[in-house]
C-alpha cells in the first residue's frame, strides 16, 4: 500500500470543521461496528446520513440507497465496505463533491487513493473516525 494519510493536525481540523457524514455500509444492526461508531459520532454532534440499500432507517435517520440520493453537500464519506469496493465508492464520493473520503480501520486501496488524489479529494484510510475523534478532538 502506498496511500498517505493527512497529518494528525489536518485530521483534527477535518473533525472540527466537517460535521455532515454519509456512512456507506451503515448497518441497522446495533451489534455491528458501523452502527456503534456512527452512534458515537452522532452523539458527538455530527449529522449522520446512512447509506445502505437494504435499510429503511438507521439511528433514527432515513437511509438512502446511494451517495447520489443525498440532498445537499456531504463533508465526509465514511466507508464501511470491504477494501475491494473502495474504488467504486471513491468515484461516487468525487461525483457528489464530498470533501473527505474516509475508509475505516482495516480498509485501504491504492487504486481508490490514486483516484481521490487525482481529483483533489482528501482521503484517509485504515483509521477509525471514532478513535481519531476521541484521540485528537475530545
Amino acid at each position: 500500500m502506498h496511500f498517505k494519510n493527512p497529518t494528525d493536525e489536518e485530521i483534527k481540523e477535518i473533525l472540527i470543521s466537517k460535521k455532515r457524514i454519509a456512512v456507506v455500509g451503515l448497518s441497522d444492526n446495533p451489534m455491528k461496528t458501523s452502527y456503534m461508531v456512527s452512534a458515537v459520532m452522532q452523539d458527538a454532534g455530527f449529522e449522520i446520513i446512512p447509506v445502505n440499500p437494504s435499510a429503511d432507517e438507521v439511528l433514527g435517520v432515513k437511509a438512502v440507497k446511494t451517495l447520489q440520493d443525498i440532498d445537499g453537500h456531504v463533508d465526509i464519506v465514511n466507508v464501511f465496505r470491504r477494501s475491494e469496493y473502495l474504488p467504486e465508492v471513491a468515484k461516487d464520493a468525487v461525483a457528489i463533491g464530498a470533501d473527505v473520503f474516509w475508509a475505516q480501520l482495516g480498509l485501504a486501496n491504492d487504486e481508490a487513493y490514486d483516484y481521490l488524489k487525482a481529483h483533489d479529494t482528501v482521503s484517509i484510510m485504515d483509521k477509525c473516525i471514532k478513535v481519531e475523534y476521541a484521540r485528537l478532538v475530545r
